[in-house]
C-alpha cells in the first residue's frame, strides 16, 4: 500500500503522523511511504532520517495526497486538504467532524473517502489513540497554568501552584474525571496544589479516590457544585469529553464573571467546541486572551507543545491499525476489528456515524463491510 504523510499546517500544528520508527515498520512490511519535506522538522525528525529508512520525500502536500492510497495526518482536515483528497482514499486523522465544516464532510462523501477519526477508535471501552494525547494534555494543563498564574502575565494572580509554608497553594478545579482530568490531577498534586475534581459519574469519582488515596477532593457535578467550584478556582481545567459529540457548555459566562481576578481557565475540550461558554480557539503563538479579568487558554492541539513526545505517542498508538490495513486491506481489517470500525465516520460515499449525520442533517447509513468489498 502507498501511504502519504503531509506536513501539518492547521493551528500551527507541530506533530507528525508517524515517527521514523513507524515508517520503518511499514517499509519493512513492503509498503511505500511518501512524506512531505519538513513534515517532521518540528519534532527534530529530519528528511534524512526518513529517507535513510526508505521513505520517499515529496515536496508538496498535493504530491503526498496524489500518490497515496492512505493519508496519515494529525490535525483535523482543512478545506484545502479535503480538495486534495483523491477518490476512494483512506484518511487517518483526528477528525473532530462534529465541530467541523459541512463542506469538508461533503467532500469526504463526494470522493467516497473512508475517514477514520483517531479520537473515535475504541478498544475495551477505552479510546487508545486519544488516550496518549489526553495524558499529555492533562500534564501540560498544569504546566501552562503555573506559567499564567505568574505576575509577569498581564493579569496573573502572582501565586505559586504549590504555595509555601504558611501560604496556601493554588486551588485547581478540574471538571471531568477522565484521562485528561486524572493526568492533570496527578501533575497538580506533584506541584503541591490543592485539587478538586468534579464529575457527574460517581464510579469515576470513586476511581479518583482510589488512585489518589483521598488526596484529591471529589465532588458530584450539578449546577450548584460547579458554580461553587468555579468561583473557588485559581485554575479551572475543562476536561469534558462526550465521544463524537460537541462538548456541552458546563460553565456559563455568568459563572466565569464570578471567578477571581487573574484566575486561569484551560479548556482542554476546545477541540470539541469547548465546555466553557467564554472559550474560543487560540493558537500556539497567541495562546491566551483575557475576558472578565480571567485568563483563557484554549489551544486545541496542546500536545503540539511537546511535538516529539506527542508524535512518538501517536505513532505507538496508531501504527498497528495502519499496518493491519496496509497488510490485509481495509475491508478485511474492519471486519475483524470492531474497535477500529467504530472510528469510521464516512465510508464509500455514506455517512456512517449517526451523531455526525444528525448534526449536519445528512443521510445516515449503518456501517457494513462484506468480504467481497
Amino acid at each position: 500500500m502507498r501511504i502519504g504523510i503531509p506536513k501539518e499546517t492547521l493551528w500551527e500544528e507541530k506533530r507528525v503522523a508517524l515517527a521514523p520508527a513507524g515508517v520503518d515498520a511499514l517499509i519493512k512490511a513492503g509498503h511505500t511511504v511518501y512524506i512531505e519535506s519538513g513534515a517532521g522538522e518540528d519534532c527534530h525528525f529530519t528528511n534524512e532520517e526518513y529517507s535513510e529508512i526508505g521513505a520517499k520525500i515529496v515536496y508538496s502536500a498535493e504530491e503526498a495526497f496524489k500518490r497515496a492510497e492512505l493519508i496519515a495526518k494529525v490535525a483535523t482536515i482543512t478545506d484545502d486538504e479535503s480538495e486534495m483528497l483523491q477518490d476512494n482514499q483512506i484518511l487517518f486523522s483526528f477528525l473532530h467532524l462534529s465541530v467541523g465544516k459541512k463542506k469538508v464532510i461533503e467532500n469526504l462523501l463526494k470522493k467516497k473517502i473512508t475517514a477514520v477519526g483517531l479520537e473515535l477508535i475504541e478498544e475495551n471501552s477505552e479510546l487508545p489513540v486519544l488516550h496518549s494525547m489526553s495524558e499529555i494534555a492533562g500534564q501540560l494543563a498544569i504546566q501552562v497554568a503555573g506559567k499564567y498564574l505568574e505576575s509577569n502575565s498581564r493579569v496573573g494572580r502572582g501565586i505559586l501552584l504549590g504555595g509555601i509554608t504558611g501560604v496556601a497553594p493554588a486551588a485547581v478545579v478540574i471538571i471531568g474525571a477522565g484521562v485528561v482530568g486524572i493526568s492533570a490531577a496527578r501533575a497538580a498534586i506533584g506541584r503541591g496544589a490543592q485539587v478538586i475534581i468534579i464529575d457527574k459519574d460517581l464510579k469515576r469519582l470513586r476511581n479518583v479516590d482510589t488512585i489518589f488515596n483521598k488526596k484529591v477532593t471529589t465532588v458530584a457535578a450539578n449546577p450548584y457544585t460547579i458554580s461553587r467550584g468555579v468561583k473557588f478556582a485559581d485554575v479551572l481545567i475543562g476536561a469534558v469529553l462526550i465521544k463524537g459529540e460537541k462538548a456541552p457548555h458546563i460553565v456559563s459566562e455568568e459563572m466565569v464573571k464570578q471567578m477571581k481576578k487573574g484566575a486561569v481557565i484551560i479548556d482542554v475540550s476546545i477541540d470539541q467546541g469547548g465546555c466553557i461558554e467564554t472559550s474560543r480557539i487560540t493558537t500556539l503563538s497567541d495562546p491566551v486572551y483575557t475576558l472578565h479579568d480571567v485568563i483563557h487558554y484554549c489551544v486545541p492541539n496542546m500536545p503540539a507543545i511537546v511535538a516529539r513526545t506527542a508524535s512518538y505517542g501517536l505513532n505507538n498508538a496508531s501504527i498497528g491499525y495502519i499496518i493491519n490495513i496496509a497488510n490485509n486491506g481495509l475491508a478485511s481489517t474492519l471486519m475483524i476489528n470492531e474497535g477500529l470500525a467504530k472510528g469510521v465516520c464516512t465510508y464509500r460515499g455514506a455517512c456512517s456515524n449517526e451523531l455526525l449525520a444528525e448534526s449536519f442533517n445528512l443521510e445516515y447509513k449503518p456501517f457494513r463491510v462484506f468480504p467481497t468489498n
